[in-house]
């Protein structure tokens, strides 16, 4: 048992240190959204199987994906202003 929780935490702890590596890039809304989409509902579902892990997981995921739609619709936005 504890042994499964350290290795959960280990990659919780990976992923969110490779997110933090790539925040600098803004993915396309292609990406974006269903990422989105999925990880809400991967939320959801942790929330529901009590599964902590996963919940913090997919639950970063989700607020990191609604960050990145945010910035790549400013980004558009500007991008149509300059252009437009």
């Amino acid at each position: 048992m504890l042994i499964t929780i350290i290795v959960g935490i280990l990659g919780l702890l990976f992923i969110a240190v490779g997110w933090v590596l790539a925040l600098g890039d803004v993915p396309p809304l292609r990406l974006t959204i269903p990422y989105l989409i999925g990880s809400t509902l991967l939320t959801v579902y942790s929330a529901l199987n009590w599964n902590l892990i996963f919940l913090i997981l997919n639950g970063a995921a989700t607020a990191l994906s609604a960050i990145n739609l945010v910035r790549r619709i400013r980004m558009n936005k500007v991008n149509t202003k300059d252009h437009g």
